[in-house]
């Protein structure tokens, strides 16, 4: 859909690869074209490629950016070629894809209470066993399939703010932000992630965030000795 080249593919690395393996991938491309060893033409064009590759993404903004873009153009072109099979239905069902890129309403997350972004919570913290490594939010569960094609889906917070912390989702309406930056503006949809199926590779990032932001906290050690007075000896 774009003429501009992949980087990825430029630099022969997976779009789910780490800093540090496409870091390692274009010091390679780029001692094997560099003008001191390969003096042609050809190489230089491959050179100048590798670097402007590199460029986007070395930098953690660009990348989160450019990702974002890929996907919404997969999504638009998967689109299209369901849409001439589509016009023979009901119109009942969603997209084959499309489960896991909608967030639930903020009604059907919270149990209607009001999204309390990134602001002091409006509820107590749920409390979770302290003998466990992660926690489960109590909050939120699912998805809405009525709401699979409302404006609040794949994408649609926009471009990322800055600042990014933690994992990059690439799915449902954050997708291209990170962890810490859904967490400044959206701490309800971290409880719900943190308890549908999707989230289940995040859940021990949500969990410190939780705990850092008020919403989660640990049994008390005395509590924990009282569960243990009747046990058997």
């Amino acid at each position: 859909m774009t003429a501009t080249p992949d980087p990825y593919k430029i630099l022969q690395v997976d779009s789910e690869a780490e800093d540090e393996v496409i870091q390692a991938a274009y010091r390679r491309l780029a001692q094997k074209y560099h003008p001191d060893v390969a003096a042609t033409p050809e190489a230089a064009a491959r050179m100048s490629a590798i670097n402007a590759a590199w460029e986007v993404l070395r930098d953690p903004a660009r990348r989160a950016a450019h990702d974002l873009g890929r996907r919404l153009a997969a999504r638009d072109a998967a689109g299209r070629a369901a849409a001439a099979p589509a016009a023979g239905t009901t119109g009942q069902e969603a997209p084959p894809g499309a489960r896991f890129t909608q967030r639930p309403s903020a009604s059907h997350r919270s149990g209607g209470q009001a999204n309390s972004g990134s602001g002091a919570p409006n509820r107590p913290a749920e409390t979770v066993s302290s003998d466990r490594t992660s926690g489960r939010s109590s909050t939120g569960s699912g998805y809405d399939p009525s709401r699979m094609g409302a404006p609040d889906g794949f994408g649609a917070a926009g471009p990322p703010p800055g600042e990014p912390s933690g994992s990059v989702l690439n799915f449902g309406r954050f997708a291209g932000w990170s962890l810490g930056e859904i967490s400044r503006h959206d701490l309800e949809y971290l409880e719900w992630l943190d308890r549908a199926p999707i989230g289940r590779i995040y859940r021990d990032e949500i969990d410190v965030i939780l705990r850092k932001a008020g919403r989660r906290r640990s049994a008390d050690a005395q509590d924990r000795e009282r569960r243990g007075l009747f046990r058997r000896r």
